[in-house]
């Protein structure tokens, strides 16, 4: 993995897929953004074989996670886009496809309202423009239990709870290997850390905002979706003046991961659209 310095903090990322320079349509690379308590590893297995067959892939890990520093103190969802603006500066890149899951599709929007002319086309997947009541409890709660030290099973349990279709947790030798992998291998992020994310999710806001987006923007909702459910994606596509909203049948939170193949084709055809 390399890394890059921006205003003094470190950012660690990752080039995958097609080499721009030996391309002839001149595609944007295609930033990812993964949501929270996840690192970009969590692109590697499905989303980077097909999407970069392509396109190029800016993978990157968010202040904290891996290699990218993290002083400790709050931060929101304009931060985080910030972040990323500040990694394609250092990288050159003058203009991006921009992807984003939960907190990443919240830092996208930002980016994309705060920095209209660095982004082409925006994918938003699992992610909303404004907490409602139920939400703000939730993250509340997570972030509490975090600061509680509940041990990693518990917190992957209950992760789960909210980002997997019934049909998928129904598979428990699935299920026994996912939570064994992860509590040998921990979490990701620290405790301290994935409240303070929880936090900058409640806190997002760019509802008012929406209908200054001026990008063609791809809204994706697992039709199952407990934590962000269908509506809260149909309130930006009804909002951003060129957002259309996409629903796969098969898949709940983790879409990308429950139906990638079709979550893939989604954002190709999207992305390559004239």
């Amino acid at each position: 993995m390399a890394s890059v310095r921006y205003r003094g903090r470190t950012l660690e990322y990752e080039l995958h897929g097609r080499d721009p320079s030996q391309s002839h349509d001149a595609a944007p690379p295609l930033v990812l953004a993964m949501g929270m308590a996840g690192s970009l590893r969590g692109w590697l297995p499905l989303q980077v074989p097909e999407l970069g067959r392509k396109r190029q892939l800016l993978l990157f890990n968010h202040r904290g996670v891996g290699r990218s520093s993290d002083d400790g103190t709050p931060f929101t969802t304009a931060d985080l886009a910030d972040d990323i603006v500040g990694l394609l500066d250092a990288l050159s890149l003058a203009q991006a496809d921009v992807l984003g899951v939960f907190m990443g599709g919240m830092a996208a929007q930002e980016v994309a309202l705060r920095h209209p002319a660095r982004v082409r086309r925006l994918v938003l997947t699992g992610t909303y423009a404004r907490a409602d009541a139920k939400r703000r409890m939730l993250l509340d709660v997570w972030a509490s239990l975090a600061a509680s030290r509940t041990g990693v099973e518990t917190m992957v349990r209950e992760r789960m709870l909210w980002s997997l279709q019934d049909e998928t947790l129904e598979q428990s030798d699935i299920i026994e290997t996912m939570i064994s992998f992860l509590t040998r291998e921990g979490l990701p992020v620290s405790a301290d850390l994935f409240a303070r994310q929880c936090r900058a999710c409640a806190a997002h806001d760019t509802y008012d905002r929406l209908r200054e987006l001026p990008h063609e923007t791809l809204v994706v909702a697992g039709r199952h979706d407990q934590l962000t459910p269908p509506r809260l994606a149909r309130e930006i596509a009804d909002e951003a003046p060129r957002a259309r909203l996409a629903t796969i049948r098969h898949g709940a939170h983790l879409v990308m991961v429950e139906s990638a193949e079709r979550f893939n084709r989604l954002v190709d055809d999207f992305l390559a659209a004239p």
